[in-house]
């Protein structure tokens, strides 16, 4: 009895020595064997084992720190280096000049690089990111000239805050003869076409790109407010100083002005569309025809890593991770925020919002053509595309941009393996049900995309 329980304590003793002096390399095999105990990964013969993928520091860039610091990417035989970027046009052309490998991008970008948007390029995505995770935050002072007209409930606003409620402000601020300017990333990204359809949903006209000039247009041509170019991290010191009155990014910059006391987040993206996409992962046409295992493997580490994400056990870790300074080098308490399942709005205004950030989910990661098919209808809607275009085109041009073949062969396997089930993998032609999930409850049937634009009362019809 005395031999055991000698054998006992010195079995503590060692663990306790061993989770003491490994730390971090202990609690990353922990997490990682959540999902992947018991479990093999059948690895292909990869024709590029040595990778280079690039981020912007956006709390949406998870899977790829995840895949990273889990070992997902290395369970493949993928030895991946995560390279932060400066800005979103940078990432595109380091992609096209291939001096990363691939890389997490707007949706809009590929898209625009394949219909002669700025650089022109044959950019695939295997890969969507996630869901949802973006927000509209109006500085301090425009918030005092609207919130007495936002109705109220219990002492709070009532949500969806819709894009008319900024009319106070913006009648005060043309009787000053200044320009109300709202800051986005991009004139190709979610941000920029969600703010639009926000704006012109609540009756205030975002304005028109240049046929002539879309790179050099700010798309305000005819507008009632102001776009700027602005880079995500940017956002909140811009707003503070004055340079722009609001913005639409995603997190943590919504959160970080919430905690610095310079701006009031006034409607989430969700709301705007709910469980709309979000982010791509992009890889040139060239690497995936000379890769293609590569291209599958690191699919695959994208996937798993997604679906560890949407564990809810798993948050708090992924909130601890993302705040490194390798990845979005942010503060956790301003992380946590909007990854845990709530959003603050006012200071103290704290509401549930379970699925402000969606990485696996409602099949998140499957690059759905439809997804891509809307970026297009509000590249026609506001002038980004100026020729009229068929029903036809649409489905075409997509199917040179999107690949839900490479993201099937890497879930097959991932289904062989263990690490999804069958009803994980979504039995689809490629295209979401006709839905109404928008905040002015239009309709969009991604197969019909010609009749969805005819139907909005703002923008340009063919």
């Amino acid at each position: 009895m005395k031999s055991i329980l000698l054998r006992l304590s010195l079995l503590i003793m060692i663990s306790f020595i061993v989770f003491s002096f490994k730390g971090e390399n202990v609690k990353k095999t922990f997490f990682k064997t959540k999902i992947t105990d018991s479990l093999t990964t059948t690895k292909l013969a990869l024709e590029k084992p040595n990778i280079t993928l690039g981020f912007i520091k956006l709390t949406d860039m998870a899977p790829l720190a995840i895949a990273k610091h889990l070992g997902f990417f290395e369970d493949e035989g993928l030895n991946v280096k995560l390279e932060v970027q400066a800005n979103w046009r940078d990432i595109l052309d380091k992609v096209i000049d291939e001096q990363i490998d691939g890389a997490q991008m707007l949706a809009g970008q590929p898209i625009a690089a394949a219909i002669g948007c700025g650089r022109q390029a044959a950019l695939v995505t295997p890969f969507s990111m996630d869901l949802n995770g973006n927000a509209i935050t109006v500085s301090k002072d425009v918030w005092s000239k609207i919130v007495d007209s936002i109705p109220q409930e219990y002492g709070r606003p009532v949500h969806p805050i819709p894009a008319n409620a900024l009319m106070p402000a913006l009648h005060i601020y043309k009787k000053l003869n200044k320009p109300f300017v709202i800051g986005v990333v991009s004139p190709y990204s979610n941000h920029n076409y969600q703010l639009r359809y926000w704006l012109a949903a609540g009756g205030i006209n975002p304005g028109f790109y240049s046929n002539n000039n879309i790179q050099g247009s700010k798309g305000t041509i005819g507008g009632d407010v102001l776009l700027n170019i602005t880079a995500p991290p940017q956002m909140p010191e811009t707003l503070q100083a004055g340079t722009i009155n609001a913005y639409c990014v995603g997190e943590p910059w919504n959160q970080q002005a919430v905690d610095q006391g310079i701006g009031i987040p006034i409607v989430t993206s969700r709301e705007i569309w709910k469980n709309h996409p979000e982010k791509v992962f992009v890889m040139t046409k060239a690497f995936v025809e000379k890769y293609p295992n590569t291209a599958i493997a690191i699919t695959k580490a994208l996937i798993k890593a997604g679906k560890w994400l949407d564990d809810p056990l798993n948050r708090k870790e992924a909130t601890r991770i993302l705040s490194k300074s390798a990845y979005v080098d942010g503060e956790k308490r301003v992380i946590d925020n909007s990854m845990l399942g709530t959003f603050e709005f006012e200071k103290g205004d704290i509401r549930s919002i379970p699925d402000f950030n969606v990485f696996f989910r409602y099949n998140a990661t499957y690059p759905y053509y439809s997804d891509g098919i809307w970026f297009l209808t509000q590249m026609k809607r506001w002038g980004q595309i100026a020729e009229p275009k068929t029903n036809e085109w649409y489905h075409t041009k997509i199917k040179e941009i999107y690949k839900p073949e490479i993201w099937m062969a890497a879930a097959k396997l991932l289904l062989e393996e263990g690490f999804l089930a069958k009803t994980e993998i979504p039995v689809t032609d490629g295209y979401k049900p006709a839905t109404t999930e928008f905040i002015d409850n239009m309709l969009y049937d991604g197969k019909k995309p010609v009749e969805y634009i005819k139907g909005f009362k703002i923008g340009i019809k063919d």
